[in-house]
């Protein structure tokens, strides 16, 4: 049995597995993301590697970046959340764990999964849209990675869909993820705690008192606990994505689409309000077939699920 690792770097967060043939996880390790150095981050990954191959046979890495990658699948050449400029990570990482390693955009890893393993088995013409911290966004056309020609297809969190709106971490402003992300949602929680105290009870409560001091995960739990502020945010980050899930079927006509990331976890919170926008944009449109959306199945193990798989097939 050929096992590979997969790594999923993110801002927070740097998850290592080792990964089967059919999609199995056999170990998992994780470490914080030291995300403003590029050498530290390095390191990690290269930690977390020799560790798992300490108990298993490894023959390659595949590494899941949140970033711009290049065609050859070796150079960070962008990350928004991250240091890497132009980075040559397979390089770094190749020479601290003797093993062959591949760099993939980590949506596109996470893509890759859903299409082998999980929400779109079924399906040779899928959309993913991570709804995370940032948006994210990977395509599997003819059952294969559409990558571009430079390696940079698929960023769908940086498409501008306001001109002159909230500056965003890729140099532009106005782009899709200020307005359908996490960090959208706690914003937008906030702009209305901060006018509605009564209808934040809830949520204020979790948060001390201090409209400041709200997070994601506690506008989820208000939420879910009835909160008024907390639901109507969620409707408006469910409103953005529906729009931007229609644009793309516009621009892409996939057979279907699938949400995943860490807030598209909250379930139907995001995705009732989410379907409900895209369905009425899209017969607007006079779309007759439009893509089927669904949830991802993998969680927050595709990205290196991916990665593990892609590793394999290089």
């Amino acid at each position: 049995m050929t096992l590979t690792v997969g790594v999923d770097v993110g801002g927070t967060k740097v998850l290592a597995g080792v990964v089967t043939p059919e999609g199995e996880v056999l170990a998992t390790v994780r470490r914080p993301t030291p995300s403003q150095d590029v050498n530290d981050t390095a390191r990690v990954i290269a930690e977390v590697v020799r560790e798992l191959d300490e108990d298993y046979a490894i023959e390659a890495v595949g590494v899941g970046a949140a970033g711009w990658i290049d065609a050859s699948r070796s150079v960070v050449l962008h990350a928004p959340n991250l240091a890497w400029r132009r980075e040559p990570l397979r390089d770094r990482i190749q020479e601290r764990v003797d093993l062959p390693v591949v760099v993939e955009n980590d949506a596109n890893a996470a893509a890759w999964a859903e299409y082998r393993f999980g929400a779109g088995r079924d399906q040779h013409h899928l959309l993913l849209i991570t709804v995370g911290t940032g948006i994210g966004g990977g395509a599997v056309v003819n059952g294969e990675v559409y990558r571009g020609e430079f390696g940079m297809a698929a960023e769908f969190g940086h498409v501008r869909v306001v001109p002159d709106g909230h500056p965003c971490g890729c140099g532009a402003s106005g782009c899709f993820e200020q307005y359908a992300s996490g960090k959208a949602l706690v914003r937008f929680a906030k702009e209305r705690a901060r006018d509605d105290r009564t209808g934040a009870r809830t949520l204020l409560e979790m948060a001390g008192g201090d409209v400041d001091a709200i997070d994601g995960p506690m506008v989820t739990r208000a939420a879910q606990a009835g909160d008024t502020v907390s639901l109507a945010s969620f409707s408006e980050l469910g409103d953005w994505l529906g729009w931007g899930m229609a644009d793309l079927v516009s621009a892409w006509d996939p057979r279907c689409i699938i949400l995943g990331g860490g807030v598209a976890e909250a379930g139907d919170l995001l995705s009732i309000p989410a379907r409900e926008t895209y369905a009425k944009v899209t017969a607007l449109r006079g779309r007759t077939e439009a893509a089927e959306v669904r949830m991802a199945a993998l969680g927050n193990k595709a990205g290196l699920v991916g990665a593990a798989d892609l590793a394999r097939i290089r």
